[in-house]
């Protein structure tokens, strides 16, 4: 075999391999991006879309993802930033039309056992619909009981920053749901 061959073959091995890994990985973490995904894109299609771009901006970048870090935070950096990408592209595009799309109250929330709950996940999901892109970074890193630390770390800003804003929108929270409970009345 010529060295071409065989540098050609160690590179197909060396590719496979790493195919491998980064497919197991996103399996073990997938479900990170489809939650990024259905918190920033509401049509179904365009979901689809953003999972897609997601996953070959993740593969684009393995190469440079480094193991002595956390894969979930690796993972969470770029999908954040590509669905935050997206949906600047897709606000430009659309010319900041608004979709009503019917399907938006699955954003966030599974179906909940009884109304109350129903209701929290409803209004929850709403809320976090009208959020700033980075507020909606934070929301979901925080409903996932990430800490403080990791939040930084995924979203490259302190933990101060962290800690301030996730203190602003909660108190934005219940603010609204006060306002949602009077209004009901």
């Amino acid at each position: 075999m010529n060295e071409t061959a065989e540098r050609s073959l160690e590179t197909g091995i060396a590719l496979t391999s790493l195919q491998e890994r980064f497919c197991r990985l996103l399996e073990e973490h997938g479900r990170v991006v489809l939650k990024v995904a259905n918190t920033y894109a509401f049509r179904s299609q365009d979901r689809q879309e953003l999972v897609q771009e997601i996953h070959a901006q993740l593969w684009r970048s393995f190469a440079s993802y480094d193991e002595r870090r956390p894969f979930a935070t690796w993972l969470y950096r770029v999908a954040l930033n590509v669905a935050i990408s997206y949906v600047r592209s897709e606000s430009i595009r659309l010319e900041r039309t608004v979709s009503l799309d019917p399907e938006l109250g699955e954003v966030i929330a599974a179906p909940a056992a009884d109304d109350d709950l129903a209701d929290r996940q409803e209004f929850l999901s709403r809320f976090i619909v009208g959020l700033g892109q980075l507020d909606k970074a934070l929301m979901i890193l925080y409903l996932e009981e990430h800490t403080y630390q990791q939040i930084s770390e995924i979203l490259g800003i302190s933990e101060t920053n962290v800690a301030t804003k996730i203190a602003r929108i909660k108190q934005r929270v219940r603010l609204e749901a006060s306002k949602e409970e009077t209004e009901q009345r």
